[in-house]
């Protein structure tokens, strides 16, 4: 109805909650503080449209904070990007060539993989892959963990030998 000393009771109780709600939103403490003028101004405009029926005052009041903080970040972003910046944007995934040479390498790998004993392969890419530690693949293969660590190493020399070829 226009009270000023009521709305600055309704300010000075409400204000730290709606103001954490903005600066959750928004991120930004000025941002924030700008906001939550923005929505005791709407508040004050529209007190007149609250109703009692289900919603409760500070739900409404949150909705109201909400809702300008919301806004406010719609407002930031731009609506479209010019088109000459699409013309910039590089695709990152890699190309066909790029893909036949990983697909190569693989099969290499693989190849060399297998002339690895079936329990150091193993091992090998539980280490690599899996990212196991030399104490999980010592008890893993049941061997003491200095045996687990020549295993790998004498096979990554190996690998590496035949990789070479």
């Amino acid at each position: 109805m226009g009270d000023r000393s009521a709305f600055a009771s309704l300010y000075s109780m409400t204000s730290a909650k709606l103001f954490g709600v903005t600066l959750r939103l928004l991120q930004n403490r000025s941002d924030a503080e700008e906001a939550l003028q923005e929505v005791y101004v709407k508040i004050w405009q529209r007190s007149a449209q609250f109703s009692r029926g289900d919603t409760s005052p500070i739900a409404w009041l949150c909705a109201i904070a909400r809702n300008q903080a919301i806004d406010m970040i719609r407002s930031r972003k731009a609506a479209t990007s010019d088109i000459e910046e699409a013309y910039d944007l590089a695709d990152l995934a890699p190309g066909p060539e790029h893909l036949a040479v990983l697909s190569s390498e693989g099969r290499r790998i693989d190849h060399c993989m297998q002339q690895l004993d079936a329990d150091k392969a193993k091992a090998v890419k539980s280490a690599y892959v899996e990212g196991l530690s030399y104490e999980e693949l010592a008890a893993k293969f049941d061997v003491p963990i200095n045996t687990m660590r020549t295993w790998l190493r004498r096979s990554l020399m190996k690998l590496k030998e035949c990789l070479e070829q």
